[in-house]
Order: C-alpha cells, then sequence, then structure tokens
C-alpha cells in the first residue's frame, strides 16, 4: 500500500498568492497520504519545455518536506509548470534505502508514481529486454511506456499500443505518470486500487489523491470529488483543463474481456 498525490495544472500566470496556494495544498495531500506509507517519498514537478526537478528519500514524507531538496523542487513550480507527483511508500519489493527503488520513478522519458503490487515484472524486463535502474516492481510499468512516443496527435494507434503494454501487467496498480517527450500530457491508470481527482475551477488545477478524505484534509473543506473507474486507462491534457475539468480526453479498458 502507498499513497499518490498529483496536480495538473493548467499552464498559465498565477499570483504569488494563489502558487504559494498550490504549493500548500499539494504539501499537505502528500503528508497526510503518509498513512499508506512511511518508508519513502517523493516528490517531481514537470515544466511545459520537458524539464523536471525530483527529489526522493527513505524518509517519511513529513520528514521529507522539511529538506532543503523538497524546497528546491516546491519552489521550482512555476509558470510553466504542468504537473507535480508525490508518492509515499510501503515497499513490497525493493528496499527502501536503494533510492533507486523509491517513486516518483524515472524510467526514460516517463516519471511516475504507483500503488499497487505487479506479479510479473521480472518476467516482463526479461521478454522485452528492458533496462532496469532498481529492483522494485512498479518500474515495470513506466519502461514499457518509455518503449512508446506520445509526439504529435494522440491518435488511436497510439493509444491503443499504450493499452496493450498496460494490459501486460499482472497485479494491482494506481499510476500516475508524464512522458517528458509531451509533458502536458498525464496517464493515469486505475486496476482495483483507490485513486479519486478533484478540479479546483479557481486554482485552474486537477488534483488526485489516493483517498478523498486526503483531499478534504488539504483543502480544510469539503470538495467536490470523483472516484476513477477502476479497469481503466485515463488520458488528461494541462492545456485542455479549462474546457474538460476533471474529464480526461480519452478513457480506454485495460482488461481484454472489455
Amino acid at each position: 500500500m502507498c499513497g499518490l498525490a498529483g496536480v495538473l495544472l493548467y499552464p498559465t500566470q498565477r499570483s504569488e498568492a494563489e502558487w504559494a496556494e498550490l504549493r500548500e495544498v499539494f504539501t499537505r495531500m502528500l503528508v497526510f497520504n503518509e498513512e499508506r506509507g512511511r518508508e519513502a517519498a517523493g516528490v517531481a514537478a514537470i515544466q511545459i519545455n520537458g524539464d523536471y526537478s525530483l527529489f526522493k528519500q527513505p524518509l517519511p514524507a513529513s520528514e521529507l518536506i522539511k529538506m532543503d531538496g523538497y524546497h528546491r523542487v516546491i519552489e521550482s513550480i512555476g509558470d510553466g509548470t504542468t504537473c507535480i507527483l508525490g508518492h509515499t511508500r510501503m515497499p513490497t519489493k525493493g528496499s527502501r534505502w536503494n533510492n533507486a527503488n523509491n517513486h516518483p520513478l524515472l524510467a526514460g522519458h516517463v516519471i511516475g508514481i504507483h500503488n499497487g503490487v505487479i506479479n510479473n515484472d521480472d518476467e516482463l524486463f526479461a521478454r522485452f529486454r528492458l533496462p532496469r535502474a532498481g529492483e522494485v516492481d512498479s518500474e515495470i510499468i513506466f519502461r514499457l511506456l518509455d518503449t512508446l512516443n506520445p509526439t504529435g496527435s494522440l491518435n488511436g494507434t497510439y493509444l491503443a499500443a499504450v493499452r496493450d503494454k498496460v494490459r501486460l501487467l499482472e497485479g494491482t496498480f494506481a499510476t500516475l505518470s508524464v512522458d517528458l517527450r509531451k509533458p502536458t500530457g498525464l496517464f493515469v491508470t486505475k486496476n482495483l486500487m483507490p485513486l479519486c481527482l478533484h478540479y479546483e475551477e479557481r486554482l485552474k488545477a486537477l488534483f488526485f489523491s489516493s483517498r478523498y478524505l486526503f483531499l478534504r484534509r488539504a483543502f480544510g473543506r469539503s470538495v467536490i470529488t470523483e472516484a476513477l473507474e477502476s479497469g481503466q486507462g485515463f488520458y488528461f491534457e494541462a492545456e485542455r483543463l479549462i474546457e474538460k475539468r476533471q474529464e480526461p480526453i480519452q478513457t480506454f479498458p485495460l482488461t481484454n474481456g472489455q
């Protein structure tokens, strides 16, 4: 069991007060997700030009947020930021003392976070002869996605290829990931693990958390939220947030039976 926290941002100028609120809400959301994993925590901020900042440590989120590395990432958030990803880890495979096993994971061009267990990661790494930085089972998800190039239009061929890659996975998972080759897109999967979202119109931002309770605590009030349907993949686009709000631009089933 791990905790996921994420924010997809409409790329626009915001006031310093709004940026401060975004940073504070995300930080609170990350700390509340610590209930789901205290062995390690991390954060990544992705920019519209494909640059990113990433910091993770084998420490609880409540300790991570006090560190200079965390503040460096959070302070990098600004007008060019498209996505923020945070993770709190309860390991199932791979020691937390090897920081390559902690999340967010960087797999080639893909930065991602995962909650759940992948049972056939060793088999898939061997089958496709993919590089491996750590021992954690989660890495295979993002290595598979890295083999696909999302640049250009999101046509049916690309999305079918994404679906086919994810269908290779055996286990349970909720994931959020960004391909740095298309840094305005956020790919989300949900299969038998919790994940909900909330669109905050005033901030032009879409918030994700493993539990609704953590969103409510982070905002300090009740918020309108939705639980994503299990067994589905979702693609969100930062530049279309005002139009789509909490609705993905593409949805597709993750299992062959659908």
